[in-house]
């Protein structure tokens, strides 16, 4: 897909961003283009970004322009939605989402909730931009169960969690792939 500047949907969609990274190699496997959101009800104590918990802080930026930098990239092999918390703004998020799938590049997105909370919560736009991402890392960050080795997530009760396969089965199904392990 082109990246169409005048597509009105990516326009008309505003994000509230603490910040990117173009190039990111720890948000998940390969080049990753990160979006950090701005604001995050969880305040996980020892938090590694407790700048983007303020949900009025930040910058507003369109889904336009961020997919504009996503295109920039020729290098990335996926994007990552990190914050705050993303699913804070799942409606916001929705066209980039989908413009980042029709580019072809894989989607993980990390969450303070857990899968299981996310199904309960029944938002619609929460379920639609999970079922457009490859890849969810859940849970809150807990400082007594921190952990160096882990790849890809702060303590071991994140999980990787494969979205398509948990999505069809109703139940969390953990990502065992060397990628992201």
């Amino acid at each position: 897909m082109v990246f169409d500047p005048d597509n009105e949907l990516l326009q008309q969609k505003n994000i509230r961003l603490a910040g990117i990274v173009n190039d990111s190699i720890t948000d998940g496997p390969g080049i990753r283009f990160t979006v950090f959101v701005q604001g995050c009800p969880h305040h996980c104590p020892h938090c590694q970004n407790p700048q983007t918990w303020d949900f009025a802080d930040g910058v507003m930026v369109s889904a336009a322009e961020l997919l504009a930098d996503i295109a920039e990239n020729p290098l990335i092999s996926g994007v990552t939605f990190s914050g705050g918390e993303p699913l804070a703004q799942a409606e916001a998020l929705l066209p980039l989402a989908a413009a980042i799938r029709a580019r072809g590049l894989e989607l993980a997105i990390y969450t303070g909730y857990t899968f299981e909370q996310l199904l309960q919560n029944d938002d619609a736009a929460v379920l639609r931009l999970l079922r457009l991402a490859d890849t969810l890392i859940d849970g809150p960050f807990i400082m007594a169960q921190r952990n160096l080795e882990l790849n890809f997530r702060g303590s071991e009760n994140q999980r990787i969690i494969d979205l398509p396969r948990s999505l069809a089965a109703g139940q969390a199904v953990i990502d065992t792939s060397e990628r992201w392990n």
